[in-house]
Parts: C-alpha cells; sequence; structure tokens
C-alpha cells in the first residue's frame, strides 16, 4: 500500500526526488565517512577497549561489572527506541538533516572526552551514564544520516554504497584501534606497548589512563572525520520552522505508525529487525567483555582480537557490498544471521581447555604470547565468523529498508527503523545482565543472544523482498 502523499504537489515533489540519479562523488564520499567517523567509538569505547576496562577494573568483580555495562547499553536503548521515530518524523518535516547532526554530534563529542576521568574507583553511575548519553547521541546521528542515502543515489545502487560505507567504518575503527593498542595501551608489568615503546603522552596504564583516553580520542577522530559530509554532501530542502515542524511530526508520526501497520511487507521487516538486531547489539557490545572476563585477556590482547575482527569486517562488507546488488539485500542478512548465531553458540560452548561444551577437549598448557592457549584459538576461530559478517547484516538491512521506502518519506521511515533496531534492544543486555547475575554465570547469560538472533531469522524467511510488497 502506498502512502497518502496529501495531494498532487506533494507527489510531483516526490516523483521529482526519486528521479534524481546520484549525488556527486565528493557528496557520496562525505555521506560514506560519516561510518568511518563514528566507528572508532563502537570499536575502541564500546567493544574492545574502554567497555572491557570497565568490567575488569572499574567495578568490584566481572559479574557486576558486566550487568553494570548491560544495564547502561539497556537504559541507552530505551531512550533511543522512544525518541527516534519522533526525530525521524519531525525531521522530515523540518527539511535538513545536517543541524540535527550537529546537535548530537556535540552532545557526543562532550560525553566521550568526559569519560577520560573514569578512573578506578570512580563512580560507576556516572561513568554510565556518560557513555549512554554518547550512544544515544551517537544513534540519533545515525538516524538522521541514514536517512539521506536514498537522495544520493539510484535505489539499485544502495546496498552497494551501504556495504561499501559500513566497510570503511570498521578500516577506521581499526586504525584507531591499531593506534590505542601500538601507542597507547602498556602493558600492567613493564609500562610498555606492544611494539615495546612507552604510551604516548605519559599515559600511565596502571591507572587506567590508557582506557580512559579513547573516549577523547573517539571524540577529535568523530569531529574531524563529520566535517567532509556537512561540507559536500546534499541534505534536503528546508522545510518548515522548528516548533510546527514539532507539531506536524508527531502528527505525522502517529499516521505513519497506522500506515506501518497496512504495509504489511514493511512491519515483518521491522518485527524482525527489532529482535535479530536485539541480540547483534548485545553480541557487540559484550562479546569482548566476555573474552576479557573469561581468558583474562589484557587491553593489548582484547586490541588485537578487535583487529583481527574488523580485518575480517572490512572484508566481510566489501564481499557483500557486491553481492548485495547481485543476491538481494536479504540474501546477505539470512547468510550474516546464520553465521552470527554459529559464532555464539561457538563463543558460550569455550572455556578454558575445552570447546564445544566439552565435546572437543584441548591441551590447557599456555605456549606463550598473545591467545596462547588452544581454547583462546578456538574463540579466536568464532570470533571471524562474527568479523564476516555482523558489517553485512548492518549494512544490508539499511539498504533493505532504503529500497523498501521513497525518498521523500526516508526521515520517518529510518526513524520507525531506528525504533525496530532499539525498541527491544534494552531487553537483550537485559536478560544477559540479569541472567548472569542470576545466575552467576557469564557464560549462560551470553546464551541468550542466540533466541533473539534464531526468532529474527524465522520471521524474516517470510519476509518479502523488497519490504514495500504485501505478505502472501
Amino acid at each position: 500500500m502506498a502512502p497518502d502523499t496529501g495531494g498532487a504537489d506533494v507527489g510531483g515533489i516526490m516523483a521529482a526526488v526519486e528521479t534524481v540519479q546520484r549525488a556527486s562523488g565528493r557528496g557520496i564520499w562525505g555521506w560514506m565517512l560519516f561510518d568511518w567517523a563514528a566507528q572508532p567509538f563502537f570499536t575502541v569505547v564500546t567493544t574492545f577497549i574502554f567497555g572491557p576496562y570497565f568490567v575488569s577494573r572499574m567495578a568490584s568483580n566481572p559479574e557486576s561489572g558486566q550487568a553494570a555495562w548491560g544495564y547502561g547499553i539497556a537504559a541507552a536503548g530505551l531512550v533511543i527506541a522512544v525518541l527516534s521515530p519522533i526525530l525521524g518524523s519531525i525531521a522530515d518535516q523540518t527539511g535538513p538533516r545536517k543541524p540535527w547532526i550537529a546537535f548530537f554530534a556535540s552532545i557526543k563529542i562532550i560525553s566521550l572526552c568526559l569519560l577520560w576521568f573514569a578512573a578506578p574507583g570512580s563512580n560507576l553511575f556516572l561513568v554510565v551514564l556518560f557513555f549512554s548519553l554518547a550512544s544515544v547521541a551517537a544513534e540519533f546521528s545515525t538516524v538522521f544520516n541514514d536517512s539521506m542515502m536514498p537522495r544520493l543515489v539510484p535505489k539499485s545502487e544502495i546496498g552497494h554504497i551501504s556495504n561499501m560505507a559500513w566497510g570503511l567504518g570498521y578500516l577506521g575503527g581499526m586504525i584507531a584501534l591499531i593506534f590505542v593498542v601500538t601507542c597507547l595501551a602498556g602493558s600492567a608489568e613493564t609500562g610498555k606497548t606492544i611494539i615495546g615503546i612507552d604510551p604516548l603522552f605519559g599515559l600511565d596504564p596502571k591507572l587506567g589512563e590508557d582506557a580512559r583516553a579513547t573516549g577523547p580520542l573517539s571524540a577529535g577522530w568523530y569531529f574531524l572525520f563529520i566535517l567532509p559530509m556537512f561540507f559536500f554532501t546534499p541534505d534536503a530542502i528546508k522545510g518548515i520552522p522548528i516548533v510546527p515542524a514539532v507539531r506536524e511530526g508527531l502528527s505525522e508520526l502517529k499516521s505513519t505508525l497506522t500506515e506501518v501497520r497496512q504495509r504489511s511487507g514493511i512491519l515483518r521487516f521491522l518485527v524482525a529487525r527489532m529482535i535479530y538486531q536485539d541480540g547483534v547489539n548485545a553480541l557487540l557490545a559484550l562479546g569482548g567483555t566476555f573474552a576479557a572476563a573469561m581468558f583474562h585477556w589484557s587491553i593489548t590482547e582484547i586490541g588485537m582480537f578487535g583487529i583481527i575482527l574488523n580485518v575480517v569486517a572490512i572484508v566481510g562488507c566489501l564481499v557483500a557490498a557486491r553481492l548485495d546488488t547481485a543476491l538481494g539485500s536479504k540474501t546477505i542478512v539470512m547468510i550474516s544471521l546464520v553465521m552470527l548465531s554459529l559464532a555464539t553458540i561457538g563463543i558460550v560452548s569455550t572455556g578454558p581447555g575445552y570447546t564445544l561444551f566439552g565435546a572437543w577437549m584441548m591441551p590447557g598448557a599456555d605456549s606463550g604470547g598473545l591467545f596462547g592457549t588452544a581454547a583462546e584459538k578456538a574463540y579466536i576461530f568464532y570470533g571471524l565468523l562474527i568479523g564476516l559478517a555482523f558489517g553485512p547484516v548492518q549494512a544490508s538491512s539499511r539498504s533493505y529498508m532504503a529500497r523498501s521506502v521513497t525518498a521523500a518519506e526516508s526521515g520517518r521511515y529510518f526513524g520507525i527503523y531506528a525504533l525496530a533496531g532499539r525498541a527491544t534492544s534494552f531487553l537483550a543486555p537485559f536478560m544477559v545482565a540479569s541472567i548472569t547475575l542470576a545466575s552467576g554465570s557469564a557464560r549462560l547469560g551470553m546464551a541468550a543472544i542466540v533466541l533473539f538472533l534464531g526468532v529474527g531469522i524465522a520471521i524474516l524467511i517470510w519476509t518479502p523482498y523488497p519490504a514495500d510488497q504485501p505478505v502472501e
């Protein structure tokens, strides 16, 4: 069912927008660099450096640290779920997306800089608050950036630039992570980095300064590399002033939610994504902390693990960029979800001296160096599956949605898309945290992620592609 545009004039505008072929090369690259700018926050702060530092060194024990981190992610997800569709609808009325991105970028940058003060013994609530604010601002900025995509290239090219942008993001995250591991992260025993130098800027690893520095580092990186998007990427035409835009946006949101229920294919896709994205988010946010607690990895080992995953993720996105055009976004999402499910099962089945729930016993001796035990190497293997899949599952989900809506309705529908990605995003981290606390087992808590991935797969199987087609 096509949306009611409210008249021929609006319909004409929509038709004109849809006939736009492509933005300039600088405009497209400016848009793609947003992912490059944003990714270090997720790579070095959320997943591989600051998050594990918080869990292993700031909390009294790893279980309570994982629970506090999980609850912080859940709180941010709840705020995002409530406000994303509202902001998306308002953005369609105000027109330009860049002022919104600038506003939330400011919040993100300030919050990340405040993570520098997260020394051992600091107030956990304040640290989680700063992290949650940065997470919320990062997600809202992404909503507005994603909604610009349908105006840049024809629908046939959307999957390609979406996966390329995601791969570019992982490359940026990997470079930031390499810099942290080689130049900032010192060994607690020797004080030297992995390449044998003193940490730059006189950072003291005993005070956690190497991990704490990832906040300001990610903030500076983000500020620098979002500038090309502001300078070169075309934005929507100017809309109405902010006060009436809020009124119109809220009214439009109500009608959009009613409209979505009538567009059965899009509704089913959004429900599927709501569920499987919960599992993906929890796996990305908690996978590094789980490994750190189980194998007692240092920042250097966690960082090297992250570098390996990001190298593989870049390859995965480059391959998916081609396959998305040839096979379609749905196929790429399905393959990726199966791989993530198998990897999660492998991760929770692995412990010191065994994998596959003990069906494969391994030598427990440490051969020395990084990842010295056989169980750690098995964990790395499962991590490679995650690396191959977690970029394409998100990039092709984004192109799946972009191919299913018009450019004129992209803001409100990407707001709903963000809602679907976050509506219950507090649930997976909440379940992981709660099961971990109740059982005293981080392994059992992480196993809950498989349920979210599996249910999402089951719903997606019966979802049409593109999703604007009715369900048969």
